[in-house]
């Protein structure tokens, strides 16, 4: 029997047996059907009426940079062992903090209902832990970066270091409340990759506006209540095979394919004769085209031949332990070029993440920082010689710090009183650090921010006002909404 596609195409393959009702069933799904929801939600943007518009994709003021790389070490890098250096720690090794001049230490206001044991417990129980690494002063600025950091050291005078950050959730549910700034016992709320991506437009429609690589585990479908066209598209650096669920169920070559996306138009355009006024399926013929875009633009992304051997070098490339962290920064830095929105990338595998140095931190935090310390930098340098990091804000974040006592021998608990992140370029300026904890890192002290300032200066970079983002329906506390760093804004 001559099936439909055979006779429309005049295509006698074996590939050809496939049915038209499996055709239509399949093309929804995966890039097509990601595809597809970004172009309904354009739709839907064009067709509201009433007061509430959403937004039409357009900054709300002149930004000052257009995209961001979103580097996440998940588990809860300590900040003591990283950028918040306390000799403090080492003099005072194996007080308990009861013996020492902080015994009143208490939480500040803002914590006094955060969810984590008691401070006491820390105050009466847990002995000050050394330092387990050395730190050095870089660059101009002079900023001390632990020994476990030399590459990103090197770097040091185009970041901004924030040491007073803090948040609510003493569990690893932390990652996600530091990409939503909602804790995890709320529910769940769209993430600042989310955000952006809902706020502004495309910068190249064959590729997806959010990108995300690496393990996740809490969250995952970060556009929540703003719709699944602002989910990250998943993607594996493998030139083969970039993008999941992005190839034909079976083997088809390019032409093939291109037939069987031009024949499905053409049926979906004689539906759209007899209705046209029906914008579902508008789109859905729309985001054929997308998709088959975006199955030729991914790969020819990740795919690095023409990349010179000094570049491969400058992020690690010829070293196996710095190779995987290196491959995706480089992917990231190609992202960028070409104008994706939120590139977000995940280090530390592992349901709570490799991080989380309960035990054994030395040597936890020598292994990791060496797989993501030389990648960094290269990031860095090469945004930097390519004049991209003008307009790409980097950042560098972990879900809560360490703690200032032991736990067990070698270890730190998680610890959200006070950590560090950092940012670098986009406006951001460098060579400085920004607010402080106490003497051995416990509490942020000086100029303090909850996460979602770190959400709002991304904001305020890309020309965005998140309060006119806000959907009927679901209102934001004021929390939500963050503070621009304005001291670390250029």
């Amino acid at each position: 029997m001559t099936t439909w596609y055979e006779k429309e195409s005049g295509d006698k393959s074996p590939h050809s047996k496939i049915g038209r009702r499996t055709f239509l069933t399949n093309s929804g799904n995966g890039i097509a059907g990601v595809a597809l929801a970004a172009l309904l939600q354009r739709d839907a943007r064009a067709a509201t009426t009433g007061d509430w518009q959403p937004p039409d994709g357009n900054p709300h003021f002149a930004p000052k940079a257009k995209n961001v790389i979103w580097l996440f070490m998940r588990g809860g890098l300590s900040h003591v062992e990283s950028f918040d250096p306390k000799p403090a720690l080492t003099k005072h090794a194996g007080k308990t903090i009861a013996e020492t001049q902080w015994k009143d230490v208490q939480n500040p206001d803002r914590l006094k209902n955060l969810r984590v044991v008691a401070v006491q417990q820390d105050t009466q129980r847990n002995r000050l832990y050394p330092l387990q690494t050395g730190f050095k002063k870089y660059g101009e600025s002079g900023i001390e970066i632990s020994d476990f950091f030399p590459h990103i050291g090197g770097c040091v005078d185009d970041i901004a270091i924030i040491r007073a950050m803090w948040t609510t959730d003493d569990n690893h549910g932390a990652q996600v409340q530091f990409q939503s700034g909602r804790h995890m016992l709320d529910g769940f709320f769209p993430t600042i990759g989310a955000w952006l991506t809902y706020g502004l437009g495309a910068m190249n429609n064959s590729l997806p506006q959010f990108i995300t690589m690496g393990p996740r585990f809490f969250d995952h479908g970060e556009g929540h209540y703003l719709g699944p066209a602002n989910d990250p598209v998943e993607l594996t650096i493998d030139p083969n095979n970039p993008l999941p669920y992005a190839k034909p169920e079976v083997d088809l070559s390019r032409d093939e394919q291109k037939i069987e996306f031009d024949l499905i138009n053409r049926l979906n355009r004689l539906k759209s004769n007899q209705y046209p006024d029906d914008q579902a399926l508008e789109a859905r013929i729309k985001s054929y085209e997308l998709a088959f875009r975006m199955q030729t633009a991914v790969p020819r992304v990740v795919n690095f031949e023409n990349e010179t051997q000094a570049t491969l070098d400058l992020y690690g490339m010829n070293d196996a332990k710095t190779k995987p962290f290196a491959t995706q920064l480089l992917a990231a830095r190609r992202f960028a070029e070409q104008g994706v929105r939120f590139i977000q990338i995940m280090h530390g595998a592992g349901a709570a993440g490799a991080w989380d140095a309960h035990s054994g931190l030395k040597a936890n935090h020598t292994n990791l920082s060496a797989q993501v310390d030389k990648p960094v930098a290269g990031l860095l340098q090469d945004l930097k010689q390519r004049g991209l990091l003008d307009e790409t804000i980097v950042v560098f974040a972990t879900e809560f710090g360490r703690t200032p006592g032991s736990q067990g021998s070698d270890g730190r608990d998680h610890h959200p009183f006070g950590f560090s992140v950092w940012m670098a370029g986009g406006g951001i300026k460098g060579g400085i650090a920004h607010g402080a904890t106490d003497e051995i890192g416990f509490h942020a002290e000086e100029h303090t921010h909850y996460v979602t300032d770190v959400h709002a200066t991304l904001m305020r970079q890309l020309g965005l006002d998140p309060r006119r983002l806000e959907v009927p329906g679901h209102k934001r506390l004021e929390i939500d909404f963050g503070h621009p760093i304005t001291e670390i804004i250029a």
